[in-house]
């Protein structure tokens, strides 16, 4: 479910009819991402920490608005939640996009992911199922690249909203502590600097509970 945002009383009115007629509206930052408290508590319930972890991203996005908001015909949208669409590898080194939805509930998120996951491993091909919403994040993971910067493919004529994040390779320090990179990618249109460091400094928060 979607609600239209009343555009005419939004604070950011002037910002959005800017940045949406860039060719490429978007802009990103990558941060490095505190993952020690994630990974061994991840390790302890014994489940995978890439669920882990993107349930966590879930968490955060469908807890800052402004990552739910979505443009269609120069309007915009709230979504009720936010899912994930998710790059997942296959044994020959292939991938196909996946459709993982969000649960608050880790368990219940749990057995969507690894249901979809095995899905996404027994078929071929990049698109295996219709997307009908645009109510994603595009999520990525990249763990063989500790990287500090990240630019994505896009097709500037296809209209797109969805934030895209991507996650690189943990690192160990001689004193135990976990980092891997956090690459996100927005609309300008939709969100600026100040809605971006809100959505890392929770998600940081919640990894350290």
């Amino acid at each position: 479910m979607k609600t239209l945002l009343d555009l005419d009383n939004w604070p950011r009115k002037e910002h959005f009819h800017f940045f949406k007629q860039f060719e490429e509206p978007f802009f990103g930052a990558t941060v490095e991402i505190d993952c020690t408290n994630a990974y061994n508590k991840s390790k302890a319930l014994g489940v995978s920490f890439f669920i882990y972890y993107l349930h966590k991203t879930l968490v955060s996005v469908n807890a800052n608005e402004a990552f739910r908001y979505r443009i269609s015909e120069d309007r915009i949208y709230i979504c009720d939640r936010v899912d994930a669409s998710a790059t997942i590898g296959r044994e020959d080194g292939t991938f196909g996009f996946s459709l993982l939805h969000y649960d608050p509930d880790f368990d219940r998120f749990t057995e969507i992911a690894l249901q979809e996951i095995e899905r996404i491993q027994s078929t071929t091909g990049l698109f295996t199922r219709t997307f009908e919403s645009d109510n994603v994040i595009h999520f990525s993971a990249i763990p063989w690249l500790n990287f500090t910067s990240l630019s994505h493919a896009r097709s500037y004529t296809f209209p797109d909203s969805c934030p895209k994040i991507s996650f690189g390779k943990m690192t160990v320090s001689e004193n135990g502590k976990r980092t891997m990179p956090m690459s996100i990618h927005v609309h300008h249109g939709l969100l600026d600097g100040l809605h971006l460091g809100q959505f890392i400094d929770y998600f940081q928060e919640i990894m350290n509970q």
